[in-house]
């Protein structure tokens, strides 16, 4: 497809993915500013959090827990299932349950059982089962408006995370570096933009790499979880096979895997994040594997994050991420905003949980 032909763009966006994605710096300025006014109990004694998400939700909480792990004293845990660690008990420990929809059955899960455990709990949600039980038991919601997919509303789930954190005093205030983040996304756009052509548009070129090709998201630091976030969004909106890939860790495994088989490794497109705050080392790995991976006969590419500040390379890198995947989309000729095989999934559980009368 021709990544230049905007009306073909029209006609495959049913749902206007691209608006969602472009008014994702507004999203993210306004989710912090939100989370201003939430209502939030004076905890003082917190000394340990776990984020209960999945998906879209989860990601924001990838992104947080990165970027306030040299900022935060107490640990903080991204919890991906239905049952809580066995020491996520007692009132001073905080259960944060993020779920966009609020009816996300893992999340529902660790819910029941934070209650159970007498822990300190708060909600983010648009609504549903979830907003239903805080507001009955009498427990912080934090709600928010977002007619859309989860993974579009990673701005929420980041944004009200971080004033949450903030507000409880812990962690410094980032506002300068949020207010930097949101900027730095904006000008960047300018060099993005669906109407600039192929030849002026990065993430139109990096799409066009990606064409079948069995692409694997490479970061470390800051930009581990934004690795995550774009492997996702490469399964979610151009509805294609990648992974992701941390470093250090993959230079203790992955790296030994670049024999065989030879047919499929040398179909791969490895493309290493990179940011000016990454530990040294890892900055080494990075040009160390990468050149391993050429040796071998792997497709690879660095991607630089745009930005100064941690938060404002972070979100750069995520940003950028979201408009190659959805060039990627064009290219494949997929509606990037309905996920079938997720919600198909969800409807098979649901039906063999009433067969068998399993409550998730």
């Amino acid at each position: 497809m021709n990544l230049d032909d905007l009306s073909t763009f029209k006609r495959i966006d049913q749902s206007d993915m691209l608006g969602q994605i472009t008014s994702l710096p507004d999203q993210l300025a306004a989710a912090w500013d939100h989370g201003q006014s939430l209502e939030l109990p004076e905890w003082t004694d917190i000394e340990r959090v776990v984020i209960a998400g999945m998906g879209g939700s989860a990601i924001g909480a990838d992104l947080l827990s990165s970027y306030i792990a040299p900022l935060c004293r107490i640990p903080v845990q991204v919890h991906r299932d239905y049952l809580l660690p066995g020491w996520a008990a007692g009132s001073q420990t905080l259960v944060i349950c993020s779920s966009h929809s609020g009816n996300t059955e893992e999340t529902l899960s660790a819910f029941q059982q934070a209650q159970e455990n007498r822990s300190r709990c708060l909600v983010v949600s648009t609504g549903g089962k979830l907003a239903e039980l805080a507001a009955s038991s009498g427990l912080p919601l934090w709600q928010f408006e977002h007619d859309g997919q989860p993974r579009a509303a990673v701005g929420f789930s980041f944004g009200l995370l971080l004033a949450v954190f903030a507000r409880l005093g812990l962690i410094p205030d980032p506002a300068d570096e949020l207010g930097a983040a949101v900027s730095g996304m904006r000008r960047q756009q300018q060099a993005l933009d669906v109407q600039l052509p192929v030849v002026e548009n990065p993430a139109k070129r990096l799409a066009g790499q990606m064409v079948e090709r069995w692409v694997t998201v490479v970061g470390s630091g800051i930009l581990a979880p934004v690795a995550r976030r774009w492997k996702g969004q490469i399964s979610e909106i151009a509805k294609a096979w990648a992974q992701f890939e941390f470093l250090p860790e993959l230079d203790h495994n992955t790296l030994a895997g670049v024999e065989n088989p030879q047919q499929m490794l040398s179909n791969q497109l490895v493309l290493f994040l990179r940011s000016t705050t990454n530990h040294q080392r890892n900055a080494l790995r990075s040009d160390l594997t990468r050149n391993i991976f050429m040796l071998q006969g792997l497709g690879t590419d660095y991607i630089d994050a745009a930005g100064e500040t941690r938060m404002e390379q972070q979100w750069t890198c995520l940003h950028f991420g979201d408009y190659t995947a959805y060039y990627l989309a064009m290219v494949y000729g997929v509606d990037p905003t309905p996920v079938e095989a997720i919600e198909g999934l969800k409807r098979e559980l649901k039906a063999a949980s009433a067969l068998s009368n399993i409550n998730p």
